[in-house]
């Protein structure tokens, strides 16, 4: 289509040339805006179209919303996981409470009342042994449970010191990170979330919505299309000898079918490359059929002109 497309223009190009070689040379082409796809993120069903093709939008404007009720739960599970994390966090920095501290105090407390009462049954189930008076299996019996309660306030001593302490800094870190984590994923999440809402990122005209209302689109199919920018650009091919004449910024007058006067455009972009070669040799002659695709940016004053409209710049 696009080599046809180029033939014809360079038909009508050629004859208007020899129809009146007097006329000031044009370049031949169509107004254009540029077009901008938003694509489906997600396989999931069209619930509402609130803009009507053809209208204008600005950038942000909701043009499609999918179905989100999954991608919504998928959101709250995330931010039950940070809140679960962010508590983990806060317990580990603020450490034991002060009833937890005060609890293993009492406890090392009653290991002492135990171990002192232990020494003493012991000291006395020993001198008993000496009298004869109590068995070796007495006296062993004594010296094991008192070796026990003495190995039991060690150990709330040690819990005690622990609570005290507060918590390892090794421990904090590794908190620290499975918060980050949760907080990253939720990040995503949200970002799915809103991916499920397509918005205009530029103010233009909604030229095209592909799906109907109720249909389940595919993922990564075209979802509304945008033409973008306020006035359109005349897209149109120059001759090869006035590429030369042709820089980035020049004003030239643009014609439009069914306007009688030209507008004055400015060229913002031309190609270095020609648009097509001919397959035989490019001598002097051939070389002027060679075409430079340019793009000419209209005023915003004609921001209603329709795309696709044949247009003719005038070469210098």
């Amino acid at each position: 289509m696009v080599t046809v497309r180029i033939l014809i223009l360079i038909f009508c190009f050629l004859t208007l040339t020899a129809c009146d070689s007097g006329s000031k040379s044009m370049a031949l082409g169509s107004l254009e805006r540029q077009r901008i796809a938003l694509t489906a993120t997600s396989n999931e069903v069209v619930v509402a179209l609130p803009v009507a093709q053809g209208s204008m939008v600005t950038k942000g404007t909701v043009l499609v919303q999918l179905d989100d009720t999954q991608q919504r739960a998928q959101v709250a599970k995330a931010l039950a996981d940070v809140a679960q994390s962010t508590a983990n966090y806060e317990k580990l920095l603020k450490g034991a409470r002060e009833e937890e501290i005060a609890a293993a105090r009492a406890k090392v407390s009653g290991a002492k009342a135990t171990v002192q009462e232990s020494e003493a049954n012991y000291r006395r189930i020993a001198s008993m042994a000496k009298d004869n008076l109590a068995s070796k299996a007495d006296l062993d019996r004594a010296l094991a449970s008192r070796d026990a309660d003495t190995a039991s306030l060690e150990s709330a001593r040690e819990n005690l010191r622990e609570l005290v302490s507060g918590s390892r800094e090794e421990d904090i870190r590794f908190a620290l990170a499975n918060l980050q984590a949760s907080e990253a994923v939720l990040l995503g999440e949200q970002k799915r979330l809103d991916d499920l809402t397509i918005r205009a990122t530029r103010d233009g005209i909604l030229d095209n919505l592909p799906w109907n209302l109720g249909e389940r689109v595919t993922q990564g199919s075209p979802l509304a299309v945008v033409l973008a920018g306020k006035a359109p650009f005349a897209r149109v091919y120059v001759p090869e000898p006035y590429r030369v004449k042709i820089s980035i910024g020049d004003v030239l007058l643009v014609h439009v079918d069914g306007i009688d006067n030209p507008i004055e455009g400015k060229v913002r972009w031309i190609s270095n490359e020609p648009a097509f070669t001919p397959y035989y040799a490019l001598n002097q002659e051939e070389r002027s059929r060679l075409m430079y695709l340019a793009e000419v940016q209209l005023p915003d004053s004609s921001a209603s002109l329709p795309s696709g409209v044949p247009a003719q710049v005038e070469m210098p």
